[in-house]
């Protein structure tokens, strides 16, 4: 059965690019997101690296570890790297791990291998590893995964804004809406079903509008914050 939502990220230990790791000593803690690829030198793979180290600042601004992987070894981590940082001008070098997995054992741990496509395999006939993102918390619970196809390049906007939701979530227990974007604004937001009775007013106070028993919106707490 592969991880739920919930389940506590598989600790593991690996060569990355940047060194030796034990997963839950990197995350320690913090939030982390670990994203795969099925190989270097991939092109869709090659512009969502670039992408992310030109987002850097915007992970590290939320308190989030990032780690890739992909199925091969450091030395090629090192030469694909390069590609990487000349896509972006040298403005953001890429300044996370890559994990090499060549042998595909955190890709089995983390159900990440691609056994549905005969024709994703290298040329030993392994099955590759498929894009996948798992978001993981400072408790190291998985909260979110997603898998992409490999036809279509991952949308980091969207797993930042996914970040935000959680973190919101966490710490004012509310939820987010359909559509919802960025904390602090002036969009609403749900009032957690969790909170009843006095709870609503003394987290909320008169700012609740109740549209059904059990959908309730809020204005959006940390824009309190900002506003301190």
């Amino acid at each position: 059965m592969g991880l739920r939502l919930g389940d506590t990220a598989p600790d593991f230990e690996a060569e990355t690019s940047q060194g030796p790791i034990k997963f839950h000593e990197y995350i320690k803690d913090s939030w982390a997101i670990l994203f795969s690829h099925p190989d270097d030198y991939t092109p869709v793979c090659t512009t969502e690296l670039s992408a992310v180290a030109l987002s850097s600042a915007d992970f590290k601004s939320r308190g989030v570890k990032l780690i890739g992987l992909s199925a091969n070894d450091v030395a090629s981590h090192h030469g694909w790297i390069k590609d990487i940082d000349a896509l972006t001008n040298g403005a953001d070098p890429l300044d996370f791990p890559i994990i090499a997995d060549k042998e595909r054992k955190i890709s089995v741990l983390y159900d990440m291998l691609d056994y549905q496509d005969a024709t994703n395999v290298d040329a030993k006939g392994q099955p590759f590893t498929v894009r996948s993102v798992f978001i993981i918390d400072p408790a190291q619970k998985i909260r979110l995964t997603l898998t992409y196809p490999a036809s279509t390049g991952r949308n980091f906007p969207e797993i930042l804004r996914v970040i935000d939701s959680l973190q919101l979530g966490d710490k004012y227990k509310i939820t987010t809406p359909a559509n919802w974007r960025t904390p602090g604004g002036t969009e609403k937001v749900i009032v957690h079903p969790s909170v009843q009775g006095e709870k609503v007013k003394e987290l909320f106070g008169d700012d609740v509008e109740v549209v059904y028993p059990y959908l309730r919106f809020t204005s959006d707490p940390s824009k309190k914050d900002k506003a301190q």
